[in-house]
């Protein structure tokens, strides 16, 4: 059998319901709201998803959380008596009232490329001495560039953003509210960030010689309560899956992510209208995205961490969908089990062939840690040659839009056409797996994306560890998974064969989605920094660079590798278990039957 479901009698019927009035009321309704997180006009938002899931006859649970938050004000760069002007990102260090003066040092950073490297740390050499000085560089204020130079002396930086405009971000690397070993990662210098322009007249300064400048960070800091909305569509089995996106935004907010959250209202009013569901469809809108660093998702997998567990049979990310002009999907994120589903939904739909990017540690992807296969995050972009004589580079979202986090994503990012477009995609991908007899996923795809990686970090090892014991364990995974997936193509599953299935294959998931995606414990949170594929062995790529330099350490950093190892080697071992149960139980219900 096939592990894309196709179309169904279902998705027929739903695809009959897809418009985008409401969808269209409500980004006319956000228009005019500032939903900073925490604020009035964030509640209003709240309330007003309430009223239409209310109105729509939809179920719905209004959550009040708590979310620690770091909410950006005053801002600019002094020099010579002119004030530029700036924003500070989220979480970065207050000054004092005057500001804080000190010599300027620019250090060059490469530009990003597009969303594989936006949250890198970019130097293009070595750092000078930074001791006491203000730093300053190209590019935005990333979690990973800050903490590079805060290591290297640095007691403020400014990012010269790479447009006319100044785009509002976010620099802690602590996802969602800290624990209390969290808070040691905070940020510890103030930060801002300017235009180019400006940036520019600085570096200009530098030419003379010497230089000073001030610069002036005020934010607020704390607790505030939030709105978080949950729609449930209740279908014949308890299994969920869970779509959502965040509802927070800078300023309007429009591409990001009114769009987003338009779109979850209208697949809560197209799924409300089925008449049977196989499984349940929860739908959630974030609050804390923007200034809390992904909050609102994260204290909801902290708080149903258990249902999560149990339960949820996968999640979609909304985010920036529909937007201005955005009309290819070459960038669109997906686990690989999902990569079948993901390319026929967008084919069928759209009549576009999609590419894939492996998701990147950002967005609202706060469940890798728990186990759920995930797919989405952005979707349609505009053509990367259509961005290139606009003179656009890359961003985080509104469809490639540089609008993106600035004063300027207004009604005019959003386009109608494109958001009932990629509605479709939506709705088909959400139906292919509510409705489906088998779960689409496709966990050869998996093994086969982890073996490239494993090669990867042989090759990289340079004979200095032995990776053959989880190459082996993997391989074993992998035969078994061709024998269950045989069994699967020459028949078509019973209900009570296509039970045990669906929960071998949730259960995969919760095994190896944190082996891919995460380094932390399974109700932990790694940080939102770069990671790289299988993080627990990540620091293989400093085996050459350890025996070069300070060969004494080699030892201690293989003897790490080699627990790190034992971690990665033991889940394969545990999966490939889980299939052998799972295709013993379906030779005993064979044999009964």
């Amino acid at each position: 059998m096939s592990f894309d479901p196709g179309s169904s009698a279902l998705e027929a019927d739903l695809m009959q319901h897809v418009g985008f009035d409401d969808g269209w009321a409500m980004l006319e309704t956000f228009s005019s709201l500032v939903r900073e997180s925490g604020s009035e006009d964030e509640h209003v938002a709240g309330t007003y998803i309430a009223s239409e899931l209310e109105r729509l006859g939809v179920d719905f649970d209004m959550h009040e959380p708590e979310l620690y938050l770091s909410l950006p004000r005053e801002s600019w760069v002094e020099t010579g008596g002119e004030r530029l002007t700036a924003k500070p990102p989220s979480f970065a260090v207050p000054t004092p009232a005057e500001g804080l003066e000190a010599r300027l040092v620019y250090v060059p950073s490469a530009k990003a490329t597009g969303q594989r490297d936006l949250f890198a740390s970019r130097p293009e050499s070595d750092l000078p001495d930074l001791l006491g000085a203000i730093v300053l560089t190209d590019g935005y204020a990333m979690p990973a560039s800050v903490a590079r130079f805060e290591a290297a002396g640095a007691v403020g930086q400014i990012y010269i953003n790479p447009g006319q405009n100044v785009h509002w971000g976010i620099c802690t690397p602590i996802w969602g509210t800290p624990t209390m070993d969290d808070l040691a990662r905070k940020p510890g210098t103030p930060v801002i960030a300017i235009n180019k322009p400006d940036g520019e007249r600085l570096r200009s300064m530098l030419e003379g010689g010497d230089a000073r400048v001030r610069i002036k960070v005020a934010l607020d800091e704390g607790w505030y309560p939030c709105k978080l909305p949950v729609a449930k569509i209740r279908g014949a089995s308890e299994e969920f899956m869970l779509v959502h996106g965040h509802y927070d935004s800078w300023d309007v907010g429009i591409g990001d992510n009114g769009v987003g959250d338009a779109t979850l209202l209208e697949l809560a009013r197209i799924f409300n209208q089925a008449e049977r569901l196989e499984r349940s469809l929860w739908i959630a809108w974030w609050p804390g995205h923007s200034t809390g660093r992904y909050g609102g998702s994260t204290w909801f997998a902290d708080e149903f961490a258990l249902d999560l567990r149990k339960r949820c049979i996968g999640a979609i990310n909304i985010d920036s969908p529909g937007c201005w002009h955005a009309t290819e999907y070459d960038d669109v994120m997906w686990m690989a089990e999902t990569g079948t589903l993901c390319q026929s939904a967008i084919l069928d739909t759209t009549g576009k062939r999609a590419h894939r990017l492996r998701p990147l540690r950002a967005g609202d992807y706060s469940f890798n840690q728990i186990g759920l296969t995930s797919f989405y995050m952005l979707l349609s972009n505009i053509p990367a040659a259509e961005r290139a004589t606009l003179g656009f580079y890359p961003t985080g979202g509104c469809g490639g839009n540089i609008a993106w986090h600035t004063e300027d994503d207004l009604m005019d990012v959003a386009e109608r056409s494109n958001l009932e477009r990629d509605l479709k995609v939506y709705v088909a991908s959400i139906a292919r797996v509510l409705d489906a007899h088998v779960l689409p996923y496709d966990f050869r795809a998996t093994v086969d994306e982890l073996a490239d990686h494993l090669g990867d970090y042989e090759v990289a090892a340079d004979g200095l560890f032995d990776l053959s014991r989880l190459k082996d364990e993997l391989g074993e995974l992998g035969s078994a998974l061709a024998y269950l997936y045989d069994w699967l193509g020459a028949s078509e599953a019973r209900a009570e064969e296509a039970a045990e299935i669906n929960g071998l294959f949730v259960e995969l998931s919760r095994i190896l989605v944190p082996v891919g995606y995460a380094e932390g414990g399974q109700f932990e949170h790694d940080p939102a920094l770069p990671r790289v594929p299988i993080p627990r062995l990540a620091r293989i790529a400093r085996l050459v660079e350890v025996r070069d330099e300070d060969p004494e350490l080699l030892p201690f950093l293989q003897n790490e590798l080699r627990r790190a190892a034992n971690h990665v080697a033991n889940a394969f071992y545990e999966a490939t278990r889980a299939v052998e149960r799972a295709t013993g139980t379906l030779g005993s219900i064979s044999a009964i039957d």
